[in-house]
């Protein structure tokens, strides 16, 4: 019987130091692949590189491009910049943008080792794969703590420049369900409905300073290079409210994607064809009831820098949605709608996405958060027709696969994967 306990004892031993050895290693890699966090606001250049040179030619093309001039039909823009904010429908508009640069031809600026820019540090041009002093891009899309002075040297004067919003209340809720298994703030919560608890008295939990608590308040203007702790009463909000408004060419809002996306087909001049979608990166519908009521109100004030944002550029949109014609608008949203089901009909099997389990093609599996399948995919027909078979493989690749597609080395990432599948995370 002792040398039982003693043989007990002796592999509870060993696996603890295993575990410790383990963690020790994890710790590292990730020392090595998250930068540090920068807290301040992003209007101070990290470095200052050449600009990218495009070349007489190419700047005058890219003048010309989406222009309708006095009647005539307005070239279609190549180079644009799309900062990925986060739970806002980005990963389906990053498909979009990735089909249309890869039908194109276009140069991507691909992240280096991860499927992001460096995120949650400021976006440097050195982050990018294959980046020269003085080398242009194309297309520079994809998660990153925007930085202007940096993005803006990577891309010829011209380039649109674009992200999108969605209601904080509603996004607050979308991030804390999607990141609360890594943000250690979150862990102690009592009871089972952890995000009601936390809304209760978010400042008795929330440490501004404690690990990932920036996907906890005011992720947008985080995203957007701000100070997510500023003070609301400050004036500073509205001035860097207005230097979102004055960098970028439009903002899209989640709520009201259709419309967004028509909005942006005519300021980049592009065909009906170029913006088909399937919804990516979906989450199952939750079995906790949404938001609503005192709880949307707590989310929303909890969340003001963004709500101040969110309701800029709400107005600002309609502005824009009346100034195109609302009932134009109408009809272009219907023949998006039509066009998009029609694909849907043609490319998915069951004619809906499916939970994780329920994913045939292990390739067509996109990320999931840690410690849950919440994420939708899709099952591909197995008869489609040669002449959409490629279009409907793009349109439902999620967008770590996409990435790799595209030439991305995300060996960090797939390591990550690799750890997490091994362990069942």
């Amino acid at each position: 019987m002792l040398a039982l306990q003693k043989k007990g004892w002796e592999s509870m031993a060993k696996g603890l130091v295993l575990g410790a050895l383990f963690t020790s290693f994890l710790l590292l890699l990730y020392s090595y692949a998250v930068p540090p966090l920068h807290a301040g606001l992003a209007s101070t250049s990290l470095e200052a590189p050449a600009p990218c040179s495009p070349g007489p030619e190419a700047e005058a093309e890219a003048g010309r491009r989406g222009t309708n001039g006095s009647g005539g039909r307005c070239r279609p823009r190549r180079d644009i910049v799309f900062v990925k904010t986060h739970k806002t429908a980005g990963s389906t508009l990053l498909n979009i943008l990735f089909r249309f640069g890869q039908k194109h031809g276009l140069r991507f600026a691909l992240p280096r080792g991860r499927n992001d820019f460096g995120y949650p540090a400021f976006f440097a041009r050195r982050r990018v794969r294959g980046y020269r002093p003085g080398a242009c891009f194309n297309l520079v899309c994809g998660h990153m703590r925007f930085h202007y002075d940096e993005v803006r040297g990577l891309v010829a004067p011209g380039a649109a420049f674009i992200t999108v919003l969605r209601d904080p209340a509603r996004l607050f809720e979308s991030s804390f369900h999607y990141f609360g298994a890594v943000v250690p703030l979150t862990w102690a919560l009592p009871g089972r409905d952890k995000l009601a608890e936390f809304l209760r008295d978010p400042d008795r939990y929330y440490d501004p300073r404690g690990y990932n608590a920036h996907y906890l308040r005011n992720l947008l203007f985080f995203d957007l290079g701000y100070d997510s702790g500023l003070d609301p009463r400050s004036p500073r909000v509205q001035e860097l409210i207005l230097e979102v408004d004055r960098r970028f060419h439009l903002v899209l809002l989640q709520e009201y994607f259709d419309e967004s996306l028509v909005l942006l087909r005519h300021l980049l001049c592009w065909d009906l064809d170029d913006l088909l979608y399937f919804k990516l990166n979906a989450r199952r519908d939750p079995a906790a009831p949404r938001l609503s009521g005192d709880l949307y109100r707590r989310a929303t004030a909890w969340n003001t820098l963004d709500a101040r944002l969110y309701r800029h550029f709400n107005a600002s949109f309609w502005r824009k949605v009346d100034a195109f014609g609302r009932d134009r608008m109408a009809r272009e949203v219907t023949a998006l709608r039509l066009a998009n089901e029609q694909m849907r009909l043609i490319c998915i099997d069951g004619g809906r996405a499916v939970d994780a389990a329920a994913i045939r093609d292990a390739a067509m599996q996109p990320w999931q958060p840690l410690g849950a399948k919440s994420i939708l995919g899709y099952n591909l027909k197995k008869r489609i027709g040669q002449r959409h078979a490629q279009l409907c493989r793009r349109m439902s690749t999620p967008e770590i696969q996409y990435l790799t597609d595209l030439g991305a080395d995300l060996w960090v990432t797939n390591l990550w994967k690799a750890i997490r599948d091994f362990l069942r995370w």
